[in-house]
């Protein structure tokens, strides 16, 4: 089994594919020229809880309405992807755990990623959440070089990522770190910032060759570590973890060595609503405390994304 990862770790160092990707290089702070495109949403609006711990944060609007509206692309596993009609995932279960605390539903819609900015700006959306990289452009509405094109959104962040190895099961050839490929075989897909990372460790590793076999998906590169031909692929931590968890029904591949490029996901806000701000905040830091925040991310096999105590537009 393999997952559809076409964003969202670090800002500039998305898995982006030369051929057949979504193009999301060029929209780092999400600013689509349209609003979102309903594509199914889960997670319906339900009974408020005004007896809920923070409920008396939230804004009057949310507080009467019963729920906050969330902009998704969810077609990436497991952070948010579509099952059996429903939007699950890492996302959608850690905004659970904030709407208990603050005693409304999260009611997720699903739409592209690239429009998501915007549907805050119109109030189609309250907020977004689907594995955002939090970044000082996107923080600022500036484009990639540096132009004021938005107003720019405030962060809460709740998930640190970078990218991580794929090993096969049990680690025969004892893989801790990306110097451990030298001399060795990975696999990779063709065109995607994944290759860049071994062609860099390539240049390091020296008369110690790294060979590097290229594949036009990342589910042949996968199949190529899984029967010994290659020691090693490369993906984004919460995706190499999903990988790890269901391939084989967890028999094939595990997860080796410590993270890179590691960068936090944030929940975008509109910088018209710092009381939502604030509250999503408090919800979130109450959610570590009680431990369902811990329970959401064991749930998917990403415990390693694990984030200490909530804080705003912490990206760099």
């Amino acid at each position: 089994m393999t997952a559809s990862t076409t964003r969202r770790t670090t800002a500039a160092r998305s898995r982006i594919a030369a051929v057949g990707a979504i193009a999301v290089a060029g929209a780092l702070i999400l600013t689509g020229c349209g609003d979102q495109t309903d594509k199914g949403s889960s997670t319906p609006s339900g009974k408020t809880d005004n007896s809920a711990p923070l409920f008396s944060k939230l804004p009057k609007k949310i507080q009467d309405a019963g729920v906050i509206k969330v902009g998704s692309d969810t077609a990436y596993a497991p952070m948010e992807f579509v099952d059996n009609g429903k939007i699950v995932g890492v996302d959608p279960d850690i905004a659970d755990a904030l709407g208990k605390q603050l005693g409304v539903k999260f009611q997720f819609t699903s739409g592209t990623f690239d429009g998501l900015i915007t549907s805050l700006e119109t109030g189609r959306q309250d907020v977004a959440i689907s594995s955002i990289t939090d970044n000082k452009k996107r923080q600022e509405g500036l484009d990639d070089k540096g132009q004021k094109i938005g107003k720019g959104v405030d962060f809460v962040d709740y998930f640190s990522s970078g990218v991580s190895l794929i090993l096969k099961k049990g680690n025969p050839d004892n893989i801790k770190s990306l110097d451990d490929l030298c001399g060795k075989t990975v696999a990779v897909q063709r065109g995607t910032i994944y290759e860049d990372t071994f062609k860099a460790q390539a240049e390091k590793c020296g008369d110690k060759k790294l060979t590097i076999e290229a594949f036009d998906t990342d589910a042949e590169a996968q199949t190529r570590v899984k029967a010994g031909g290659a020691v090693a692929d490369l993906n984004d931590y919460p995706v190499a973890a999903y990988i790890a968890k269901t391939s084989g029904g967890g028999n094939d591949f595990e997860v080796g060595g410590q993270q890179s490029d590691v960068g936090l996901f944030g929940i975008a806000v509109s910088k018209d609503n710092a009381q939502l701000r604030d509250a999503l905040k408090e919800a979130l830091d109450a959610s570590i405390k009680d431990g369902s925040y811990a329970k959401a991310l064991e749930k998917w096999n990403v415990q390693g994304s694990a984030v200490q105590s909530a804080t705003i537009n912490a990206g760099k």
